[in-house]
């Protein structure tokens, strides 16, 4: 039994999902996996449920009837990290802008170092994105100097999608509260955590575009995170977070 489950939202990932499979299971650490697959018409479901016959105490798979989001496919993966009694619960990618290499990396500074959460951070010492077109770059590094701003929050990559949470921090918060399904359901999740005092970290990494598969990222989604960030502070000015 693995301390630690690894999260993994797809929708449309059949170019990537066996590869990061094997990346994460080919770690020096135990890991498991947990894929919330949002009904994949690629059917990157098949995929998973047919590698489950190679790792059938390792891979798991909860598929969803439609697609809904990455925040709800998250939070979905946490109540079922949480009943499984999971220490360590790590978000990432399927396309390899995250590197598998990296998550010992992050539950170390949970698991040693004393961290609530850790984050696979972009920006902590500088810029580190490989093959992002540069305004992409920008969009990316001013959003989180926004997110500063408004939130007081000290953290140089408040969009990150890569991290690690100690089980403590799950237990404490209603993840049925959460609705924002994309940047502004990482910013909520970390201002949470900044809100109650726990110990948040910033773990550099490099981050690498994809190569395969299509991006999800939309306007609705930035639009969501400008006006998202406002509401979190107001909701926190007036104890409703």
């Amino acid at each position: 039994m693995s301390d630690s489950v690894v999260i993994i939202p797809t929708y449309n990932e059949i170019e990537n999902i066996e590869n990061i499979i094997r990346f994460v299971f080919s770690q020096n650490k135990l890991f498991h996996i947990l894929i919330v697959d949002d009904n994949s018409p690629d059917f990157t479901a098949d995929k998973v449920i047919a590698l489950q016959e190679e790792f059938p105490d390792r891979l798991f798979l909860e598929k969803r009837n439609n697609k809904a989001g990455l925040g709800t496919a998250y939070v979905h993966g946490f109540k079922w990290a949480l009943n499984k009694k999971y220490d360590y619960v790590f978000e990432m990618d399927a396309d390899f802008s995250h590197n598998p290499n990296d998550l010992v990396r992050l539950y170390e500074s949970c698991h040693q170092d004393g961290a609530d959460v850790s984050i696979g951070s972009r920006y902590v010492t500088g810029v580190n994105v490989v093959n992002w077109p540069l305004n992409r770059v920008l969009m990316s590094y001013f959003a989180s100097y926004y997110v500063r701003k408004i939130t007081g929050m000290k953290i140089h990559d408040a969009t990150a999608g890569f991290i690690c949470y100690k089980r403590n921090f799950l237990e404490s918060i209603n993840l049925d509260s959460i609705k924002f399904i994309g940047y502004a359901f990482q910013i909520e999740m970390k201002y949470r955590a900044y809100a109650n005092n726990f110990k948040i970290v910033e773990v550099p990494i490099i981050f690498t575009d994809r190569t395969k598969g299509q991006s999800k990222m939309s306007n609705a989604i930035i639009r969501e995170a400008i006006f998202g960030v406002i509401s979190l502070r107001f909701r926190h000015l007036f104890n409703r977070l």
